[in-house]
């Protein structure tokens, strides 16, 4: 059984949550956001080199424009290898333990495993960001020296800035 929802982020943004359930012990749950916008990656492309081609004619310097490109194609690919995630999924089950998989723009995928046995509960944990409250998922993972104590939070979602949507 599957069943998709719409959503904003802090920002406006849109976003879909596709629940499956693939038996009653194992559920999965899919976040995913629209792709990088070709309009907002050319406004920002063009910004930065009208910046540098601004000073390459007061300086009349063209190690600013080569800068200026490779500066901008790098941060492009960073950005979309390490910070534009398009798609996050939790998968549950029950007597195995939790995967979380998030899907970079870039095509890389981080995937992490978290056993059962070491989960100690999970929360919906409150943050300030800019000026609102937002609230997140989280799990508290079990302290194996303490057996009462939390070794560990980890947030189930990453969280959505205002970036190139």
């Amino acid at each position: 059984m599957e069943d998709e929802q719409s959503f904003s982020d802090i920002c406006g943004g849109r976003l879909a949550l596709q629940r499956r359930y693939y038996s009653p012990s194992c559920r999965e749950f899919c976040i995913s956001c629209p792709r990088l916008s070709l309009r907002s990656l050319t406004a920002v492309t063009c910004t930065v080199w009208l910046a540098a081609y601004g000073l390459f004619t007061l300086c009349e310097n063209s190690i600013i424009l080569s800068a200026a490109i490779f500066i901008t194609l790098l941060g492009l690919l960073g950005y979309l290898h390490f910070v534009k995630i398009d798609q996050e999924t939790l998968l549950i089950i029950d007597s195995l333990g939790i995967q979380m998989t998030s899907s970079y723009a870039s095509g890389k995928e981080s995937t992490t495993f978290i056993e059962m046995g070491k989960v100690k509960d999970v929360i919906i944990n409150e943050g300030i960001y800019m000026q609102k409250v937002i609230y997140y998922l989280c799990i508290l993972l079990k302290d194996p020296v303490e057996p009462h104590g939390i070794s560990q939070v980890v947030p189930v979602f990453q969280p959505v800035g205002c970036h190139l949507a």
